[in-house]
């Protein structure tokens, strides 16, 4: 299936208290080149992700941006200070006999009392929080193809529209230069005869190299090649393979044989035909630079 080298998928989850979100983008490019945008605090997963693209894009300029949020209190752990909980509670117990108080302490009141709890971080489980991610970057990676997937149809309907257009073309070519050729040959024949009327040459002899000349403008090699060039695109475009650089190669040979149809032919409706499939040619050129 043709893929475009442009496309975009996005995804989100909550994974073991972190909010994780993936978005990746790519714009055309000749080769794969990937960029990132990572918390610096999670840079471990970067090679992780990279081969993870890797395996699905083969060119164009790939960014993947990551942003991993810890859900409040999910990623702190709780302690008691029992060393300092029980200086509170002798202290004013002591202070409460000493002043003739009721000891009414209960714990409602001592967890208002500072530096009773301590807050600490948990570690990260960097094996865990690398396969979140994955998780999060696989899904918004088959979105990210899907997106490549439609645009490349949308190109490969065009492409063929405009291999079809040429077709006609080719056909248009192929009926017109018989007569082209014809036309050539009495011409040549003429003026042959006219600049050799005085000579002592065998009139075949003048027909023969009318003849041979003329084959010269013939173009029925490159309207035989060209139709099988047209061919190979419709095959390639149907390849499930990345297919960029055999486009360009293709597209190349097309348009050197309409090239040499145009330098060939000695016909104005011919050259018109030439004009309007180089226009068509240069059409599918723009298009394919944008095919993985």
């Amino acid at each position: 299936m043709l893929r475009s080298m442009t496309g975009y998928g996005r995804a989100q989850k909550i994974l073991n208290g972190r909010d994780i979100s993936v978005e990746i983008r790519s714009v055309n490019h000749r080769y794969y080149e990937y960029t990132s945008r990572i918390p610096r605090t999670y840079s471990y997963i970067d090679e992780k992700l990279k081969s993870l693209l890797k395996s699905a894009i083969s060119r164009g300029k790939a960014e993947v941006s990551v942003t991993i949020n810890n859900i409040e209190g999910k990623d702190a752990q709780i302690a008691i200070n029992k060393d300092i909980a029980e200086g509170y509670v002798a202290a004013l117990r002591s202070i409460s006999e000493e002043l003739g108080l009721k000891d009414d302490l209960v714990l409602s009141k001592l967890i208002k009392i500072p530096d009773i709890f301590n807050i600490q971080k948990t570690p990260d489980d960097e094996e865990q929080i690398c396969a979140d991610v994955s998780e999060v970057t696989s899904e918004a990676l088959e979105r990210f193809v899907v997106m490549r997937e439609t645009e490349g149809e949308r190109l490969k309907k065009d492409i063929l529209e405009k291999a079809d257009f040429i077709i006609e073309r080719v056909g248009m070519v192929e009926a017109q230069s018989p007569v082209t050729v014809e036309a050539y040959r009495n011409r040549l024949y003429k003026k042959l005869s006219e600049v050799l009327a005085d000579k002592n040459i065998d009139e075949q002899r003048i027909i023969t190299e009318a003849a041979i000349f003329s084959e010269k403008i013939a173009v029925d090699e490159e309207t035989v090649r060209l139709r099988s060039h047209i061919a190979q695109l419709r095959d390639i475009l149907e390849s499930n393979e990345p297919v960029g650089r055999k486009l360009d190669f293709i597209i190349q040979e097309i348009n050197r044989e309409v090239n040499t149809i145009g330098s060939k032919a000695q016909d104005l409706s011919i050259t018109k035909i030439v004009v309007d499939m180089k226009s068509e040619i240069e059409k599918i050129r723009e298009q394919i630079q944008n095919v993985e």
